[in-house]
């Protein structure tokens, strides 16, 4: 171990992405070539602020070994569970165990976010470097925001002003995080983001404005979008 902490990367990729209708799991989709997945690995595995990853798989998957960066040396799998805060805290253990340390910083990161930029990866590592919480790439809401029913009949306008749409990167200490995590999960308070543990918590993570190109694959529509913005980014042709 070096002086200053390092940085981890954990992918919670157990998940069998159920809204895409697809045979696959989404993370294993076709995007220009390589699986949705590897894309998400691969920005990390190039940058090298990054000590090594974590994904968390199901423990019954059967596409991980196709992918070429599941041989990479910086790369660890272990078990995912049955929501993401379960997937992320089995990795943070996974990672104290025989490789990092509470004080250094993890980045979970979805496995199905593929289109994450180089610069706001940079900009995230640069202005949490020294903060004393961590906290998380986002952008804010520009659009209208109704409240509804179960019916979906709209019983309300929430201003937007101070709304953020939550992204990942989520960038905060090892130890804090999985104490935050171990914690909401023996409450019974399924999490659905790391911020949400560390506000739990009582912290208040700072938000780093990134690019509304960093989508989350979560529908059919998204794979083309996701193809346009990579191949606008340059990474693919």
């Amino acid at each position: 171990m070096t002086d200053s902490p390092a940085c981890w990367v954990v992918l919670p990729a157990a998940g069998a992405g159920r809204r895409m209708g697809a045979a696959l799991p989404k993370q294993y989709l076709d995007l220009a070539g390589w699986p949705v997945l590897e894309h998400s690995l691969r920005l990390f595995l190039d940058h090298p602020r990054i000590r090594g990853l974590v994904v968390a798989l199901d423990p019954a998957d059967a596409h991980w070994d196709g992918l070429p960066s599941a041989r990479h040396p910086a790369v660890k799998r272990v078990v995912g569970g049955a929501e993401r805060c379960h997937s992320v805290a089995n990795a943070l253990d996974g990672l104290l165990t025989d490789r990092a340390s509470a004080s250094d910083w993890v980045l979970v990161h979805d496995a199905a976010r593929p289109c994450l930029r180089r610069a706001d990866l940079d900009r995230l590592l640069e202005r949490l470097g020294d903060h004393p919480v961590g906290g998380l790439l986002g952008v804010p809401v520009r659009d209208t925001m109704k409240t509804a029913d179960p019916a979906n009949q709209v019983i309300g306008t929430v201003a937007r002003a101070g709304l953020w749409h939550a992204y990942t990167p989520q960038m905060f200490r090892l130890g804090p995080l999985r104490a935050a995590l171990r914690q909401a999960i023996d409450a019974g308070d399924w999490v659905t983001d790391e911020a949400g543990a560390i506000e739990r918590a009582g912290q208040h993570p700072q938000l780093i404005e990134g690019h509304a190109d960093n989508l989350k694959i979560t529908r059919p529509e998204d794979l083309p979008l996701a193809h346009f913005y990579l191949r606008e980014q340059g990474r693919i042709c």
